[in-house]
């Protein structure tokens, strides 16, 4: 879990002031916080870079974090962002590098790689689409479907009715589905 009740008044101290407690909390959560990232990202080294880039974010924003969702829920949304944004940065580079895989296979060799990893680069990819065709509805499927979060905390962390959350979270699996099934 990203937040627990520890790293929960960790951050409390921190919106009030307390330089010490930032130190404290970024080495709380920094193994949640590599865990999740591991979740988008195939390769470790990515989900680190990854890990640091959100560490880096969650110190920088943190002092002015308003208290309108919990902090474990605002982690999870910086985490998830931070990951998806690596693998964008990943695939400009392979992009200007002209393809080359050893940055990133935009599309995995299924002889060289794991189900798993390339299952993680096709949801990548979907997630790309779903948020550039459907932005509305990519939040709410990723708070759900990757960072495992209940209905009830995206409601409040998105400040909608836990109905819209369910919809918008059925109407991304379905488009992702299409989207991963044209792939195939």
């Amino acid at each position: 879990m990203l937040g627990d009740q520890d790293a929960e008044a960790l951050a409390r101290r921190v919106t009030q002031g307390d330089r010490s407690a930032l130190d404290e909390l970024l080495r709380v959560i920094q193994p949640g916080v590599l865990r999740h990232c591991g979740r988008y990202l195939p390769c470790r080294q990515d989900a680190e870079e990854a890990c640091q880039d959100a560490l880096l974010r969650v110190a920088e924003k943190l002092p002015t974090f308003e208290w309108r969702s919990k902090f474990s829920t605002w982690l999870h949304t910086v985490v998830s962002n931070s990951a998806l944004s690596t693998y964008r940065s990943m695939k400009r580079r392979a992009d200007k590098q002209g393809g080359d895989d050893t940055v990133l296979a935009t599309r995995p060799d299924p002889r060289t790689t794991s189900v798993i990893a390339g299952s993680r680069v096709d949801l990548l990819d979907a997630l790309e689409r779903l948020e550039s065709e459907r932005p509305r509805i990519a939040a709410a499927f990723v708070l759900r479907d990757v960072s495992r979060l209940t209905y009830n905390e995206i409601a409040e962390h998105l400040d909608a009715p836990v109905g819209t959350i369910k919809s918008q979270v059925h109407d991304a699996r379905v488009a992702v589905r299409e989207w991963l099934a044209d792939q195939s």
